[in-house]
């Protein structure tokens, strides 16, 4: 059952939109070849508009709902970008200072230090992953359902001051390292309630869907959502199954509903400098300001800007968010200088978090015209420098960190055999702590390399200290750096040992937080 794409009565088609539409079908029958799912939504926009579009399989099984351009699917983490554009509204009228610390504003509870004397966290450290909070909160919601942040919808939903219990407790010193999760944005979200005085539903409503035209998309699961909401499902040998609903304590981070129509919206907004057809949200400076570099670890890794990842689709700029959530995941990727962009969404489907960000780069590549197969293997490997950048890189924080933990273990280690390069993550996930080929990525900077893994490849760059040593290892599939440490120090034998107890606890956590770009 598919779906095509259709316009508003009177609408002028852009020239050359018929053969995009075919193009885009072909792309996901394609798709749907390799990837079986209950229902997937894929939407390209272009020159202010839902341009072409392809609805394919049921939003609902029992009903035999079909997918369709006003299926509400859970959006999750893309939410964390619609809390930023709210901050940034803010910004814009004065109200906060990105550089000030994030407790001048917050009023529910405070954020605590790591230890004494050191920087506070920022806004903008909180936009950017950067301010220390840990993944996990309560270290029993590592093995709790959605990490312990969610409840059974019509269930009540605690404040975050009585989820944080008065606060909020860092894990590391802001600045010093990149760490993706909930709970940052999440208080952005309280931030936005207690300097608006408005909750932060409302603030969406009246601030960002309002006049973007989102008339189908809401934070909370209301009647303008509920009718065409989809119902997801987690794939199984004897068919779907229905997920249970819950409902995010971290509202502004991973609570959104929203359509592939007003999604489009939002996204021809951010292509449109902060506006769309239906009004604006931010002014185009702004919107310029997230999609630049905010946090980056090396100047050869595109980074993060103010809530986007930033991507690197073989020189063209691009930036992206995922949402992920046990049965529904979806993908925006947008290429701010080509005026374009991907929106994709799934209500069930077998390993998603990988391929549905991957699948909606590789058709953006396309649209930019970048081919395919960019993935170089005929720069000359340089082995003599094999000897510098082989050995064990630890990367830091707790193992309550479960989602980096889960897909990146202790850390990586880089080793050659049988004449050739080879990564290794010491991850609990088998399928990501396999050996995988280096290949060298830039032939004037023999310290870059990419790696093919399962369904995404990852940019690796290899950093100096002082003294012209390797000592660090950047990955672009988040911006993580990862340290060298003596070998006498590998824990890969203790760690494969504890494998089989933390993939149960973790494997789930890894598909979470796999983004798929060509960068990651």
């Amino acid at each position: 059952m598919v779906a095509t794409m259709t316009r508003p009565t009177g609408e002028r088609q852009p020239e050359g939109v018929h053969e995009v539409d075919l193009d885009l079908t072909s792309r996901v029958e394609e798709i749907l070849s390799r990837r079986p799912a209950v229902g997937l939504a894929v939407g390209i926009v272009r020159h202010g508009r839902l341009e072409a579009f392809t609805g394919h399989g049921l939003a609902d099984i029992a009903s035999r709902t079909p997918i369709t351009e006003d299926t509400v699917f859970r959006i999750a983490s893309i939410t964390k970008t619609l809390t930023a554009v709210a901050v940034m509204q803010l910004w814009e009228q004065g109200l906060v200072d990105l550089d000030a610390p994030a407790n001048d504003y917050l009023l529910g509870y405070k954020l605590i230090a790591a230890k004494a004397g050191v920087r506070p966290a920022t806004v903008r450290h909180l936009l950017t992953h950067t301010a220390g909070v840990p993944e996990v909160v309560h270290a029993s919601g590592a093995l709790r359902p959605d990490f312990g942040e969610t409840v059974r919808a019509g269930d009540r939903l605690p404040s975050l001051a009585e989820y944080y219990r008065g606060g909020l407790r860092l894990g590391a010193e802001p600045g010093a390292r990149f760490r993706y999760g909930n709970h940052g944005p999440a208080t952005l979200g309280q931030l936005v309630e207690d300097v608006s005085g408005v909750p932060l539903a409302r603030y969406f409503r009246e601030h960002i869907f309002g006049p973007l035209g989102m008339a189908d998309t809401d934070l909370v699961r209301s009647a303008r959502v509920r009718a065409g909401l989809a119902t997801g499902y987690t794939l199984h040998a004897d068919g779907p199954r229905a997920v249970e609903a819950r409902e995010f304590v971290t509202t502004g981070a991973a609570s959104a509903y929203s359509t592939p129509r007003d999604l489009a919206r939002y996204a021809a907004a951010l292509l449109g400098g902060g506006a769309n057809d239906h009004g604006r949200v931010l002014e185009a400076a702004t919107v310029a300001s997230m999609f630049q570099p905010q946090y980056q670890p090396d100047p050869r890794i595109p980074g993060m800007g103010l809530a986007f990842f930033r991507v690197d689709l073989g020189g063209h700029r691009a930036v992206e968010h995922q949402g992920t959530m046990s049965g529904f995941d979806s993908q925006l990727i947008l290429a701010p200088d080509d005026g374009v962009g991907v929106i994709a969404f799934t209500n069930g489907a077998v390993g998603a978090p990988l391929w549905l960000p991957a699948e909606a780069s590789g058709l953006l590549r396309h649209l930019v015209g970048v081919p395919d197969d960019a993935f170089r293997t005929d720069i000359p490997q340089r082995p003599e420098m094999w000897g510098d950048i082989c050995g064990w890189y630890w990367l830091p924080g707790p193992i309550t960190d479960v989602r980096v933990r889960a897909m990146i273990g202790a850390g990586a280690e880089i080793f050659v055999r049988g004449g050739q390069l080879m990564f290794r993550l010491l991850s609990p996930v088998p399928a990501m702590s396999k050996a995988f080929p280096v290949y060298p990525n830039d032939e004037h900077d023999p310290y870059v390399f990419k790696v093919a893994m399962p369904g995404f490849e990852v940019r690796i760059v290899f950093g100096q200290d002082a003294h012209g040593s390797t000592n660090q290892l950047h990955l672009d599939l988040m911006p993580l750096t990862l340290y060298k440490r003596s070998a006498a120090l590998n824990p890969r034998r203790w760690f494969v040992a504890s494998l089989p107890a933390m993939a149960v606890a973790a494997t789930g956590a890894a598909l979470a937080a796999l983004r798929r770009r060509t960068t990651a």
